[in-house]
């Protein structure tokens, strides 16, 4: 299994858990330094990674195959958050994190493809998240980027799955990582009045739930090596109850919203 981003938060979680497994892995961060914590481990490949940097992602993954001769999962997990309204967020706070969450996955998913195509098999995991289904107020942007990562995973199955290369897009809900610590989570430096009852809230909440998610990240790095080892794996995968609660909610307004306005949407036919 190759995971972006395994230097800390789900990312360390799984790498510690793949390899408990006793499978191999490729472990990818911007300094392998901060990989050191895992310990020596010969079913371990250490590789330095800025997934923003496409010619550095077709090598990792060279370097990898060199290594243990095949990839058979790829887990996307390398990102981090912004928090802020839309009309807070710069154009540089989008562009780089747009940088990140999705182009890197792109780079990482294009550099794989070509050895899983080779092999005829492979899974593809596509770290995500609840935003990525359903939007709040202080998390458009980050939502956006989710969103995008949803789309392109639905993509990607649609096109894989002929050639026995499933991808799937896992979609946590709040969990105990570092996800709302300054290190995974940036906000944006422009800070509107009016909007301290929507997103001005969100901040303080946010920073009063820090290390107080409901989530397990141990038992999400459970769950997906149960994925990756799935014969039938899905297409989306939510995954705590707040996920499930808020997909949830978000089904019934779709559906109430799409039958109120049925007749109208039904009377632009020709």
């Amino acid at each position: 299994m190759a995971v972006t981003g395994a230097s800390r938060g789900f990312g360390a979680e799984i790498a510690k858990a793949v390899l408990n497994s006793g499978d191999k892995l490729v472990a990818t961060a911007r300094n392998t330094k901060a990989l050191e914590f895992i310990g020596p481990n010969p079913n371990l490949f250490s590789v330095a990674l800025d997934v923003t940097d496409g010619r550095q992602a077709e090598q990792a993954v060279q370097d990898a195959l060199g290594q243990f001769g095949r990839i058979d999962v790829l887990v996307n997990n390398a990102g981090f958050g912004l928090l802020g309204a839309v009309e807070e967020s710069s154009a540089e706070e989008v562009e780089r994190i747009y940088r990140r969450n999705v182009f890197g996955l792109l780079n990482v998913t294009r550099a794989v493809l070509p050895a899983m195509r080779n092999q005829g098999s492979g899974r593809i995991m596509n770290l995500s998240s609840i935003g990525g289904y359903a939007a709040s107020a202080g998390w458009g942007v980050y939502c956006s980027t989710k969103f995008a990562v949803e789309r392109l995973t639905e993509a990607l199955r649609a096109e894989l799955a002929p050639l026995g290369i499933y991808a799937t897009v896992v979609e946590p809900g709040f969990f105990r990582t570092d996800f709302l610590d300054p290190s995974s989570l940036v906000a944006t430096q422009k800070r509107i009045p009016d909007c301290s009852e929507t997103v001005g809230k969100m901040r303080e909440f946010a920073g009063g739930h820090n290390r107080q998610q409901p989530g397990d990240p141990k038992k999400l790095a459970q769950a997906l090596l149960e994925l990756a080892n799935a014969p039938a794996p899905p297409l989306r995968l939510p995954l705590g109850t707040d996920t499930l609660k808020r997909i949830a909610e978000k089904n019934a307004y779709v559906s109430g919203e799409t039958e109120a306005w049925r007749v109208l949407s039904a009377s632009t036919d020709f």
